[in-house]
């Protein structure tokens, strides 16, 4: 198969980065905060659908999605008309203090959807962590309560309270002390051994037990537990699935003592997993979802969602001049559309077969540990030695690198697993030929490290 003659597939015309691209990342480098995170020199020019071009004229396939943001793939013709139409009937005016019907009408649709039976309210921000800070602040306002659990491996954002309930990786909070106080972490749902299938259903139930026969006795009054956040599929962690039981133990704790229970679906929620919601696959009803990323296809918007008997804040206790700005709110609107006509359904089968061909990987490569997902939501580790499951972030990064060469754009999670969220557009052919690419890629990595050269 001619991989890269096709139009809906990579094609690589110059040695990367390109001319252009290696002069704008020169350019980036005097100017740019250097606190951004930057995995390989990709410029892009255009998208469309799941394929990006950079400065040079390469055509790459995104399994990025802008950070699991554009759900309707890049420029979808819908969202862009949506946007086009709402610009030229204004651009601003700041629902915090006046009224406008998209508003109204994306929050009227996001509380129909969001997990939970029970009537809601929704408070517009800007961005994920914009929606966390608004929950923390609405569970310590409605229980009167001021401390939190949340879990390590787990992202929430990078702003001072959100940051302050992310455990993923210590450069992300070293040198911000002191954080908010009052955040005690816990394990997520199992141990490391336990995701490869070491009694995963015991040990995320011994891992919610640390709240009640620990923590609750010793340094941490559940009567003072305002709420415990918890991402549905662990994103930043490296796209871990726990089982159901988990999620219905940590219900239970939550109920028995009075401590509201919020679900973090940036990264994982807005159809990525198959569902429109991940906390659908564990039959969670969350008291407050916090929702992003790919809410508004690469608009900036974000959405707090919370039962209505909880959002019972008073005017002025919370607000965003451009939170529901309604240029993003009309690309939002369209967003949903596009979801629930097709692509939350196209994610749940493409991302199936996707799977079902990487896991065989483990059987086929000494290198890989673990497969794991839901939808187009996926992710494999790396590691030195498959019985030991010694992590290889090395080698993930190796590979990343060298997927980059080949047209394909992947990006880390955790300390060794290589992320899979393209946008949900994505084809059964475009599917196959990253799959084939990371085979490619990590049988080519398996030869260097045999030479002696990885």
């Amino acid at each position: 198969m001619q991989k890269t003659e096709r139009p809906d597939l990579p094609k690589i015309l110059t040695p990367l980065p390109g001319p252009r691209a290696r002069a704008i990342v020169e350019r980036d480098s005097a100017v740019i905060s250097p606190s951004y995170t930057r995995s390989y020199p990709f410029v892009i020019e255009r998208g469309e659908g799941a394929l990006v071009t950079d400065v040079d004229g390469n055509r790459f396939l995104d399994l990025n999605a802008g950070i699991a943001v554009a759900a309707t793939g890049h420029s979808h013709p819908r969202v862009v008309e949506a946007v086009k139409r709402q610009a030229e009937q204004f651009l601003h005016m700041s629902g915090t203090d006046f009224y406008y019907e998209n508003m109204v009408t994306l929050a009227e649709r996001l509380a129909e959807l969001a997990p939970g039976a029970a009537a809601k309210r929704v408070f517009f921000g800007n961005s994920g962590t914009e929606a966390i800070e608004a929950a923390l602040k609405l569970a310590r306002y409605h229980s009167g309560r001021d401390k939190f659990v949340a879990f390590l491996g787990g992202f929430h954002g990078r702003t001072m309270g959100s940051l302050s309930l992310t455990g993923s990786k210590s450069v992300q909070r070293q040198g911000f002390a002191p954080l908010m106080g009052g955040v005690t972490h816990i394990p997520y749902a199992y141990c490391y051994r336990c995701a490869y299938g070491q009694q995963p259903e015991t040990c995320a139930t011994e891992c919610v037990k640390v709240l009640e026969e620990q923590l609750f006795k010793t340094i941490l009054p559940a009567q003072e537990v305002a709420a415990v956040f918890v991402e549905p599929v662990q994103g930043e962690g490296g796209y871990v699935v726990p089982p159901r039981k988990f999620f219905d133990e940590l219900r239970a704790v939550c109920d028995r003592h009075g401590i509201l229970l919020a679900a973090d679906e940036v990264q994982c929620g807005m159809g990525r997993t198959g569902r429109m919601f991940a906390s659908g696959h564990f039959g969670l009803e969350p008291d407050i979802v916090t929702i992003a990323k790919g809410i508004a296809s690469g608009l900036p918007l974000s959405a707090t969602v919370a039962r209505a008997e909880v959002m019972q804040w008073k005017p002025g206790a919370h607000a965003s001049t451009f939170g529901g700005n309604p240029v993003s709110v009309a690309a939002s609107l369209a967003t949903l559309e596009l979801l629930e006509q097709e692509l939350v359904d196209n994610a749940a089968r493409v991302g199936a077969r996707m799977k079902e061909r990487m896991q065989e990987w483990p059987a086929r490569f000494a290198c890989v540990g673990d497969v794991r997902g839901l939808g187009l939501m996926l992710a494999f580790e790396l590691v030195r030695d498959q019985g030991t499951k010694e992590r290889a972030p090395e080698l993930r990064d190796r590979i990343v690198e060298a997927a980059f060469r080949r047209g394909l754009l992947v990006l880390g999670a955790g300390q060794n697993s290589i992320r899979l969220s393209p946008p949900l557009v994505l084809t059964a052919d475009q599917a196959e030929f990253a799959v084939e690419t990371l085979e490619e890629t990590l049988a080519e990595c398996m030869r260097e490290a045999a030479d002696g050269h990885g």
